[in-house]
């Protein structure tokens, strides 16, 4: 399989990143909006100064992680991008060495689990809480990156991504993203195709950790009523954006979707460029 090199991956990581934020992205945060005291600035300014460590030669998952990370913290002071950086290293690693992305998945070991542990703690996501093993706040050695996130896939997304070899981004994500184009959409409306199908299907992971399952379903079913049927090639931006401030105003902000789209533009970008994912 053919390995992609590190300067190209980079490239296609930021592209991602900056593609996400240009498509009207209901409840988050983008070319048309700004939202929860977080500015596209601030992701714009996340995507440039974690490229170099998400795409950095030879490192591992873990570490590709944590550096972005403390690069982001450093940059904008606040967690913009770990659902990113978590989503996108294990696919920047894969397309590095020129193997399927499952052979990465499964080789994560205690080393990748303790650097991405660190970088956990150093974001600080909201609505963290506690978990009855593998808790990322828990004195002693982590566990193996494969095994903490078999974990927590009952109840995150990101997690159940590693757990199934990206099942969500190649089914959901993947698949609206053929569609939109087949349908003759243009980016940033095939984004928004991707992001929409997301924020439909499934209850999102960071409002959930914030709000409860409930009220992850309940924004998934409301998203479901009032956007499922809208026509993107009509570019229905009023109808958007007054979802989008529903959200916003009651502070629901439906991260793990957007964490999805831009992994999901990542691995379309990666496989269009000759990787074998």
């Amino acid at each position: 399989m053919p390995a992609l090199p590190p300067a190209l991956i980079e490239t296609l990581y930021r592209a991602a990143c900056l593609a996400e934020l240009d498509a009207l992205k209901v409840g988050n945060v983008h070319a048309y909006a700004a939202g929860h005291r977080m500015q596209v600035s601030d992701f714009v300014t996340s995507a440039e100064v974690s490229a170099p460590a998400l795409a950095r030669a030879g490192a591992r998952v873990g570490e590709r992680v944590r550096d972005g990370v403390a690069a982001t913290r450093a940059a904008v002071g606040q967690n913009t991008n770990l659902g990113i950086l978590l989503l996108c290293a294990p696919l920047a690693l894969a397309a590095e060495r020129g193997v399927p992305l499952a052979s990465v998945l499964d080789a994560l070991d205690a080393d990748d689990g303790a650097a991405a542990f660190e970088a956990i703690r150093l974001a600080a996501p909201g609505g963290l809480g506690e978990a009855g093993r593998h808790d990322v706040a828990a004195p002693g050695r982590a566990p193996p990156l494969k095994e903490a996130m078999a974990e927590a896939a009952p109840r995150d997304r990101i997690a159940r991504a590693y757990a199934t070899d990206y099942e969500d981004l190649r089914r959901i994500g993947a698949g609206a993203l053929a569609r939109a184009r087949d349908d003759g959409l243009a980016p940033p409306w095939t984004t928004t195709a991707v992001h929409l199908a997301f924020l439909t299907a499934l209850p999102d992971s960071h409002i959930a950790r914030k709000f409860g399952a409930a009220k992850a379903e309940a924004v998934r079913d409301a998203a479901r009523a009032a956007l499922a049927g809208l026509d993107l090639r009509e570019r229905p931006v009023e109808a958007l954006l007054a979802h989008d401030a529903l959200l916003k105003t009651a502070g629901l902000n439906p991260g793990t979707s957007a964490d999805l789209t831009v992994a999901t533009l990542f691995l379309d970008a990666l496989s269009g460029s000759g990787a074998a994912l």
